[in-house]
């Protein structure tokens, strides 16, 4: 029963990310984002890299994680984007609810990650995908400057 309920909070929550990456889009993105990452799925998910953010002109490098659900393969991912929403440096940092899809077949993939924070943070980004994967579901992810 916790596993059910877990799955439709983290279903919302994406839901609602993914309904705020499209308003986002609709204003200048206040920074760029730069991730890699490797992920590993069957039914269950979980994911390990790093990037880098451009904001106000500087970078800051990061560490980015999480687990979640919906998917099979592994996979390694180079993700580029635009960050809105980012008023502080510091609130970039935090917890993330994930909506993806994509695929991975060798060299050949792609997809597209939106991703919200607890502080109204959205990154939408394109992914580039090498493997043999299928992705589509959620992750729920943190974000840490190094």
């Amino acid at each position: 029963m916790r596993w059910h309920r877990a799955t439709l909070l983290l279903a919302a929550w994406l839901a609602a990310a993914t309904a705020s990456g499209a308003l986002a889009q609709d204003r200048a993105p206040d920074g760029t984002v730069e991730i890699d990452q490797v992920q590993a799925a069957f039914l269950f998910s979980g994911n390990l890299g790093g990037g880098v953010l451009t904001f106000e002109g500087q970078r800051y490098p990061f560490t980015i994680g999480g687990l979640g659900v919906g998917g099979i393969g592994l996979s390694s991912i180079r993700a580029t984007g635009e960050v809105f929403n980012l008023n502080r440096l510091i609130d970039f940092a935090g917890a993330y609810a994930q909506g993806r899809s994509g695929f991975a077949l060798g060299s050949q993939g792609g997809g597209t990650l939106v991703l919200q924070n607890t502080r109204g943070v959205v990154l939408v980004l394109q992914a580039q995908r090498r493997g043999l994967a299928l992705s589509l579901g959620g992750d729920a992810v943190y974000i840490q400057f190094n």
